[in-house]
């Protein structure tokens, strides 16, 4: 008998995950040279091959990961005929990962289909292993037959999925998406369009061919390996576990923060670059869980009319579903430079503005004074890749439970920032682009925009979130006062988050404050450490004025500062209980426009949103703009006379699917799933009179809610870039 040189398994799962790469690799190559448009060759292409089989990597890794720890999987028994402590040790180590693949999933909003189908995986792995005592496929026939089994199914799939991925490709110039699934619920109709459209028996013989071929080769490779055999145990088991190491860094796809994403291949700023290195395994697992991302175009077209009006859409069509505005203002003679800050769970209740009595803002309450100040601004929706999102479209992300910012199929939006010609585009984040996939998102929607994140300043990374917003805003300031053209930039801090952390540098001019928590718990905060951490956040937003004061570029800059969110508390007496009650302390931020040498001093308390914002401040800046989405011009002088409620913003709550609408009056919130509805006076807490009246603006404020629902859902798809000219 033959001594291995390598574990038989090890070698045995190496070898058919190069397979699968060649495979893929090879596809890729195919892929490029029937797609690729004639300026692209295979030098100026090599990155995106490169970061393709740094995907392809990804995949090869996980579907041998699984098989090989289950076939480590064996139960020995000692003298006395019970199982032996390392079995035992085996057991337990395959339940708890079985427990933490559970959270892991539950915490990423897997739908229950997954979980039961992940549960029956993981109850027939023990089932086989307690069958056979011996997961080994060198060492037990029925483990060999599943093997086999497995590895064909997996080859069967792939290549089926790099055929159905080739023929998307050369229809939609679109890589395959899980939204195929859906022609499914029409298996008749589909079947006959594919067999009238696609040349299927070629198909079929290149399937055949294929599968033949990847699959033979793995089976090849196991009857050459088998044989031989691998005595050393010690050894053995420490192959293994740099084996099972390695592998999932292949899976994890670089050694960083976070994981290699979809998202990074729109780093390129080029589609065709994009697509050719993803791979179909990749796009279709990534948009897995947004299957079912769409809109019901009837609803749409029935609250058409309404939002026109509410938009003010001068062409209003239902048919084409126009909601095109376009503002067009006489030029100014010096350029504005735009500043937005989005900033960290700026909640309006912790903060100095509207009287917190722990005094937290003082220095940006004295901005507040000396710009535009909108009281009464709320966020869309709670979350920061929500808010981001709502800032940079003028979309609310209704997307649920994930994110819009993650769903592939949603990141080609028009934003009013690629109307900013002749501008210097720039986005500056302390922490990872990488996170929530907000990198994808930026490059495929804003054309030219130079971003800039941990890697790439000198200052040190003090948590999990990167270099701390002091120094974020030092080295923001640091390029913008280099700029020699006008310039849009857009800030987004993260200090004012768990850890809450205080950097060392700055402790000595920082002075930090304790209160009894009593006292905190009163007026907003659970401990010093967030109050310190809110605290903070206004000496970064002081330092950053104070420094930028010193410069050219400060006296013809409009800066915009708002909150991506708030943060869920109570309000006490602060608010009114709709605050409370509905919501709106998580949800309610402040938007301020500041530019003392532009702008006069106003503090306006009417309802307004977030997705206000882009549009209002190019209107400020007079920079022409095509407005597709759902934000409104807060300086238009031209007041809405023909809708119920002229101020209103609208409201998403993503944890318990919940919309709503609050006015300069009331605020109504309904429960998609349980059906609760609430409906109150957001002024003040007496109860509202049960007039007829009353009852109508109910009912109206209801109808504006859902209008505003159905339409974010269907922009979200069908915002497009090219549709925006």
């Amino acid at each position: 008998m033959k001594i291995a040189t390598f574990p038989r398994l090890v070698k045995w799962m190496f070898l058919s995950a190069l397979a699968f790469l060649i495979f893929m690799t090879l596809m890729r190559f195919v892929f490029f040279f029937h797609f690729r448009p004639s300026q692209y060759t295979f030098p100026n292409s090599f990155k995106a091959f490169l970061l393709g089989l740094n995907f392809d990597l990804r995949i090869v890794c996980g579907i041998v990961l699984f098989p090989f720890l289950i076939g480590n999987l064996h139960l020995t028994y000692n003298d006395k005929r019970r199982i032996s402590t390392g079995s035992i040790v085996q057991l337990f180590v395959t339940i708890l990962v079985m427990v933490l693949l559970n959270i892991f999933m539950k915490k990423g909003h897997a739908p229950i289909s997954a979980l039961v189908i992940i549960n029956v995986l993981f109850a027939g792995i023990l089932l086989w292993l307690l069958a056979t005592k011996n997961c080994d496929p060198f060492e037990n026939a029925v483990s060999r037959k599943i093997f086999k089994i497995y590895f064909f199914i997996v080859t069967v799939i792939l290549v089926i999925l790099y055929g159905v991925d080739f023929e998307h490709y050369d229809y939609l110039h679109q890589r395959v998406n899980a939204s195929v699934i859906n022609y499914l619920g029409d298996a008749k109709i589909s079947m006959n369009m594919v067999w009238e459209t696609y040349p299927l028996f070629k198909l079929i013989i290149l399937f055949i061919i294929f599968v033949s071929l990847l699959f033979g080769l793995i089976i090849w490779w196991f009857r050459k390996i088998r044989p031989a055999v691998y005595y050393r145990k010690s050894s053995k088991f420490i192959i293994g576990v740099v084996f099972t190491i390695l592998l999932g860094i292949g899976i994890f796809g670089r050694l960083n923060q976070y994981p290699l994403r979809w998202s990074d291949a729109f780093s390129f700023d080029d589609d065709f670059k994009a697509n050719l290195a993803l791979n179909p395994v990749q796009s279709f697992l990534s948009t897995l869980q947004f299957r079912n991302s769409t809109y019901d175009k009837k609803e749409v077209e029935a609250y058409y009319p309404l939002m026109a009006k509410y938009l003010e859409v001068r062409n209003p069509d239902s048919i084409s579903l126009n909601y095109k505005r376009t503002f067009s203002p006489a030029p100014l003679k010096t350029t504005p430079n735009v500043v937005i800050v989005i900033c960290e769970s700026f909640s309006a209740y912790k903060s100095s503005m509207w009287g917190n009595p722990l005094n937290t803002t003082p220095y940006f309450n004295e901005l507040c004074k000396q710009g535009i100040f909108f009281d009464r601004c709320f966020t869309p929706s709670y979350g920061t890749a929500r808010g981001v999102w709502a800032v940079i479209t003028g979309i609310p992300d209704v997307e649920y439970p994930n994110t819009a910012s993650r769903n592939p199929s949603a990141v080609d939006q028009h934003t009013i920032i690629n109307n900013y010609d002749g501008y210097e585009k720039f986005y500056f984040i302390g922490g990872s682009l990488s996170w929530a996939n907000i990198r994808g998102f930026l490059t495929n929607d804003i054309t030219g925009l130079r971003m800039y994140e941990q890697d790439d300043y000198k200052a040190k990374t003090i948590d999990v979130w990167g270099i701390s917003d002091k120094q974020l805003f030092l080295a923001a300031n640091d390029v913008l006062k280099q700029q020699t053209h006008p310039f849009v930039a857009v800030i987004q801090t993260a200090d004012n988050h768990r850890p809450y952390t205080i950097p060392e540098e700055d402790k000595a001019t920082f002075q930090l404050k304790k209160y009894p928590i009593d006292s905190l718990k009163k007026f907003g905060f659970q401990s010093n450490e967030e109050l310190n951490a809110f605290r903070f956040t206004d000496f970064t937003y002081q330092t950053f004025i104070e420094t930028a004061k010193k410069e050219k570029y400060f006296n013809n800059t409009i800066f915009v500062f708002v909150g991506d969110h708030g943060i869920n508390g109570d309000a006490g007496d602060m608010f009114p209980k709709a605050w409370s009650i509905d919501g709106l302390t998580t949800q309610h931020v402040p938007l301020l426009f500041y530019s003392p040498s532009l702008l006069t001093p106003e503090r306006i308390d009417r309802t307004c949103s977030q997705l206000d914002l882009l549009p209002s401040v190019s209107a400020l800046a007079h920079v022409p703009f095509m407005n597709t989405t759902l934000g409104k011009n807060l300086f238009d002088t031209i007041p809405i006379n023909s809708v119920r409620f002229k101020n209103a913003a609208f409201l998403f709550e993503p944890n318990l699917k919940q919309i709503g609408i609050v006015s300069d009056e009331y605020c109504y919130v309904h429960n998609l799933l349980s059906g609760r509805e609430d409906f109150r006076s957001s002024r003040n807490n007496e109860p509202l009179p049960q007039t007829p009246a009353i009852e109508e603006d109910r009912k109206a404020i209801k109808e504006l809610a859902q209008a505003y629902y159905e339409t974010a859902r269907y922009m979200m798809l069908n915002n497009l870039k090219r549709n925006a000219k």
